[in-house]
């Protein structure tokens, strides 16, 4: 496909829309790195409370991705986006105003559905639209979305802090006002995400349903209208008829397909790469990084500090991902930043073990995070969600991004509510070398199952399926 034949200022612009999913999916989840210490001592929780708080919403966003698909191939990708929207809106509000802790735990499992469905729907929208010469630069733009949202929250966080700091040293600390942002500065923290919330629900109003979608549900009239804004001349046609074929080859329908010989190989490679993923580490960082610094003996806002130098990097290396992805690969990413990540990970166990004996200063533990995150936000990261939103069939694509959505958010729901657990009974140092284990599987998936798929269009990729 040549350039000439599609308008890339357009696609863009549906991918930016779609992308803010994953800027809410990325503040709703990292806000919570802020508040677990102040919640803890406001509510007296202990390990298991600590790690329940941080999973509830883990629990809502398993529930988002199990809806999130079937009611995306029944109704359409831009009504479920819609319905995210609504979702992390109720979810903000909710919880800043919440008058007791059920309140707070249900209105975060309200916001942890609104990040399973964007995590389905956002990236699945984006490779819909996309051409396959831009589809990893443009559904990366999720994940770089992602890491502005983590980065936006570590501020908010330590904006909010400060602030409060300031509000409590005035003595102002009467009325409503000042029990969010000063006494109790958690709430508006997690407040905060409505704003972007309600501008993602407006913003929607302005992109069409996907039209791959829409072919796939008889709708062609529609589809030709949306593709001749993508597309020109010829390619209108060639697309759509691509679509249709391909409708045509698959004998079987439904959830059937994907349990074929070659579908079931994708689905097993896009489950067993979407779990092991959360066990290397990452969310473990993102959720407790805060937690983790003050083990090696920082304040509460240095540690807050560090870990806006974690999400600031995280941001970074995942524009420099989207700009290579497309020309690198998938594979190769892979290799090289998780074999950064091992290297990293032995290393801050390492610091943690020996980093009082050899008088290193907290400098060097955050250095080794720095680095890891590096790796990781140019490799697993930035990869995941363009593999699972290409690697599935039309008919059921969103459905098949709903099983591999189900297992990466068991995963980290799983993380979230062991990490407190590891890191007081296995030590910090034990829990950063069992994540450095935990790499060695998915690598070794990478190296054997997975084909290349840069550069590929996913009809062809569905039909490199079906060979199989």
């Amino acid at each position: 496909m040549s350039k000439e034949n599609y308008r890339l200022g357009y696609i863009i612009w549906l991918s930016f829309v779609a992308a803010l999913g994953g800027f809410l999916f990325g503040y709703d989840t990292a806000v919570i790195s802020g508040t677990v210490d102040q919640v803890a001592s406001q509510f007296n929780l202990d390990d298991f409370g600590k790690g329940w708080y941080v999973g509830c919403a883990l629990v809502g966003s398993i529930g988002g991705v199990v809806i999130a698909g079937p009611l995306s191939d029944r109704y359409g990708r831009k009504i479920v986006l819609l319905l995210s929207a609504i979702l992390f809106s109720a979810s903000g509000i909710g919880c800043m105003i919440a008058a007791d802790e059920m309140q707070l735990i249900i209105f975060r499992i309200v916001g942890g559905i609104g990040i399973g469905v964007a995590s389905v729907i956002s990236p699945l929208y984006i490779a819909e639209v996309s051409v396959p010469r831009y589809r990893g630069q443009l559904v990366s733009l999720y994940q770089l979305a992602i890491t502005i949202g983590f980065l936006g929250a570590y501020l908010a966080n330590f904006g909010l802090q400060n602030y409060s700091d300031s509000l409590i040293k005035s003595g102002a600390t009467q009325g409503l006002y000042h029990k969010i942002f000063a006494v109790e500065a958690w709430r508006g923290m997690l407040g905060m995400e409505a704003l972007p919330a309600l501008l993602f629900f407006l913003i929607l109003f302005l992109i069409p349903e996907s039209p791959r979608w829409l072919i796939v549900r008889g709708k062609e009239n529609r589809a030709l209208a949306i593709m001749t804004k993508i597309y020109k001349g010829n390619e209108i046609q060639v697309q759509i008829k691509n679509v249709k074929d391909l409708i045509t080859e698959e004998v079987k329908s439904d959830w059937r397909l994907l349990f074929s010989p070659g579908f079931r190989i994708a689905l097993f490679i896009g489950v067993a790469l979407a779990i092991l993923g959360q066990f290397m580490g990452v969310n473990a960082v993102l959720y407790y990084g805060p937690t983790i610094f003050k083990e090696s003996g920082l304040s509460s806002g240095d540690s807050l500090f560090y870990q806006v130098m974690v999400g600031l990097v995280n941001m970074l290396t995942t524009v420099l991902a989207l700009i290579i992805i497309d020309k690198v690969g998938r594979k190769q990413l892979v290799y090289w930043g998780v074999s950064g990540m091992i290297i990293t990970l032995i290393c801050i166990g390492l610091y943690f073990t020996f980093g009082a004996a050899w008088g290193l200063s907290s400098v060097y533990l955050l250095t080794f995070f720095l680095l890891y995150i590096f790796c990781c936000a140019i490799s697993i990261c930035a990869v995941i969600f363009v593999l699972l939103s290409e690697m599935y069939p039309a008919k059921v694509r969103g459905a098949a991004m709903s099983i591999s959505g189900l297992s990466l958010w068991i995963g980290t729901f799983l993380i979230g509510q062991l990490t407190p657990w590891m890191l007081t009974n296995l030590t910090p140092a034990g829990t950063f070398w069992l994540f450095a284990l935990m790499c060695l599987p998915y690598m070794w998936i990478v190296w054997k199952l997975l084909p290349e798929t840069t550069g590929k269009s996913l009809e062809d990729i569905e039909r490199m399926w079906l060979k199989k």
